[in-house]
């Protein structure tokens, strides 16, 4: 489901009997609304979320069941690479701030959706769950990637061996989510930090949003000279030239996202 407003777009992951579980056509329709956000000149911040009492069990996997009951092995790895893959790299490459709405368990594929996002805010009800190892699998769709970055090694391979549901609270003090808010304030709380990001230097926003994605894998040389080659870029916007202006004028800039 499709929201969009005041160059916002909200995702809702909407199938709340299966608790928002992603099958094939969820898959589909999630990547082309992400390849769209990512084309248009309009949306300047994604909001992902699910419906009902769940953010996302993760995959259906009542796709395979036919194929398992016949004695089948399918190739998982094929699965991931058409059907995830393609999702988290989109999420992590688009130059727009994501955030992920956590209303309720974000587990398996879906608690790397949220993790892929750039800022996660969650309901006290909220929690995530490496859920791979209860039935037999390793981490996929970029959650031993995002995981080890947050939390490093040691406590990343404790929440994937042990498969516990982290609550939201102790995923906050961990670093995993950056706020907690009561359920009936996790509207105001998204909704207040998207309009901030919709109306911030989408431009700014996008390129420091490359830098962090790059950083990472870069001595402290290359990324100083990095972050000095996207600053030429920035530097060029309509809204730098906007800040500075209304720096002079002592005033609120006004930026146009270009």
């Amino acid at each position: 489901m499709i929201e969009e407003h005041d160059h916002i777009t909200k995702i809702t992951l909407n199938r709340p009997s299966a608790l928002n579980a992603i099958n094939d056509k969820m898959g589909e329709e999630l990547l082309s609304t992400l390849k769209e956000a990512e084309k248009s000149d309009t949306v300047r911040c994604l909001v992902v979320t699910g419906a009902g009492r769940a953010f996302s069990a993760g995959e259906d996997v009542s796709g395979l069941k036919d194929r398992y009951g016949a004695g089948e092995h399918p190739s998982l790895g094929d699965h991931l690479r058409k059907k995830y893959h393609p999702i988290i790299t989109r999420i992590r490459n688009i130059e727009k701030p994501i955030i992920a709405r956590l209303n309720g368990i974000a587990a398996g594929s879906g608690a790397s959706i949220a993790l892929a996002c750039d800022i996660r805010v969650a309901s006290e009800e909220a929690g995530l769950k490496q859920a791979f190892i209860g039935v037999g699998l390793v981490p996929d769709s970029g959650s031993s990637y995002f995981l080890t970055r947050m939390v490093g090694p040691g406590r990343a391979l404790e929440l994937i061996m042990t498969g516990k549901t982290i609550p939201a609270k102790e995923a906050e003090q961990l670093g995993l989510i950056n706020k907690v808010v009561p359920a009936t304030e996790l509207d105001r709380h998204t909704d207040e930090l998207a309009h901030r990001l919709a109306t911030g230097p989408t431009k700014a926003l996008g390129l420091s949003k490359r830098i962090v994605n790059r950083v990472t894998s870069l001595e402290l040389p290359d990324a100083l000279e990095y972050e000095a080659y996207n600053q030429d870029i920035a530097g060029k916007t309509s809204d730098h030239l906007e800040a500075v202006k209304a720096f002079l004028e002592k005033r609120e800039p006004k930026f146009s996202g270009k």
